[in-house]
């Protein structure tokens, strides 16, 4: 399938409502149409695994298309330096979101850019960091106990960034470790507690949130 067809098909679906909708969830809609996820996972399970595809799809600066991107692209092909140049173009939660889920986390690189963009100053290759960690946390079952105690000290660090999306992200990460197993748990609640101690607000917050859901059947 060639990438001006997929782009034509893209426009012609375009849902200026949805637009709206996605504006009022904090998504950049400059270069978006709308389209539902559903559509989009259907045309990626048509399309099949297509890496030099995802790189011209992505290369379009279209929303849905750099999602679609995420969607077909070979985690065992991509490079360290695609993930650099791909997460420096993330402008909202979704397509960062999207990408580390669908896509960055199968890759060799996964743990490493978790860890390295984990401290960048920019707010969506930050939160790319702790989405990495949280979706490792869920996907990634041979990985051992201590490479998630690695990230521990990590989100207790980063916790004190106070902006939406960061904070967010860093919360889901020490949630989803907690709910790893009963000892990552125990780790989690552990750092969570170290958190609720500092003066910082939205360090407060990520632990009180998190110690609700992880303490909750303990």
């Amino acid at each position: 399938m060639q990438c001006n067809d997929i782009l034509e098909n893209l426009k012609s679906l375009s849902n200026p409502r949805a637009v709206e909708g996605m504006a009022r969830f904090g998504i950049n809609t400059a270069r978006a149409y709308g389209i539902s996820m559903v559509i989009l996972r259907k045309m990626a399970r048509e399309i099949g695994r297509d890496h030099d595809l995802a790189q011209e799809l992505w290369a379009s600066d279209i929303h849905e298309a750099q999602i679609l991107a995420s969607l077909i692209d070979d985690p065992a092909k991509v490079t360290g330096a695609q993930m650099e140049s791909w997460v420096r173009c993330f402008d909202s939660w979704d397509i960062c979101d999207q990408c580390c889920q669908n896509l960055f986390a199968g890759t060799i690189f996964a743990c490493q850019k978790a860890v390295e963009w984990s401290s960048n100053d920019r707010e969506f290759i930050k939160r790319a960091g702790f989405v990495l960690m949280a979706r490792l946390a869920v996907s990634d079952k041979k990985a051992s106990d201590s490479q998630f105690e690695r990230f521990l000290p990590i989100i207790k660090r980063e916790a004190t960034d106070d902006r939406n999306f960061v904070k967010k992200a860093v919360n889901w990460a020490l949630r989803q470790i907690g709910k790893r197993n009963a000892r990552l748990r125990q780790k989690a609640i552990e750092t969570a507690r170290e958190l609720q101690q500092t003066d910082s607000k939205s360090a407060r917050w990520i632990a009180s949130d998190a110690l609700r859901e992880l303490t909750r059947h303990a």
